[in-house]
């Protein structure tokens, strides 16, 4: 990575990771700048291909990606039930304890302890969300439509 670089990167870095302060100075710790040729993507069972280069160097950072850890904490903390509402309506799944492990635009997913034990689930969002203030509505708006339906 060249030197002119290296104190922005690692603030960003810092800012993402704060609890690698601890070793981000080692040594043997070292930012890299890739050049992608070929990309192929594997996002798990049957989910994989090839991406264009060009297509993944004009690609943009999720527009949840900063706000998603506030929103993960608000919503285990204080709206348990309701992601067991949604677990139940959009997942078919029967859940005593919620947790949302990640949200992006295009919906949630959640860890769910279930009388079966622990289960994952993805829930999407009705439609694409464009904005963080948009997740929350989004919500709101599925929780409803779930208790009407239930």
């Amino acid at each position: 990575m060249p030197e002119q670089d290296l104190t922005s990167v690692r603030k960003r870095y810092l800012e993402r990771h704060e609890h690698s302060r601890y070793w981000v100075d080692f040594s043997d710790f070292s930012f890299f700048r890739l050049q992608p040729v070929d990309l192929y993507y594997v996002g798990g069972f049957g989910v994989m291909g090839w991406v264009e280069v060009g297509d993944y160097e004009r690609a943009v950072p999720d527009p949840l990606a900063n706000d998603a850890p506030g929103i993960l904490g608000h919503m285990n903390t204080d709206h348990v039930d309701a992601m067991i509402l949604l677990a139940k309506s959009h997942a078919r799944i029967e859940a005593a304890e919620a947790t949302m492990t990640s949200i992006d635009r295009l919906g949630f997913s959640l860890r769910l302890k279930t009388k079966d034990g622990v289960k994952g689930a993805r829930i999407n969002f009705l439609n694409e969300i464009a904005a963080p203030e948009d997740a929350r509505m989004m919500l709101v708006e599925m929780v409803r439509q779930a208790k009407a339906q239930s």
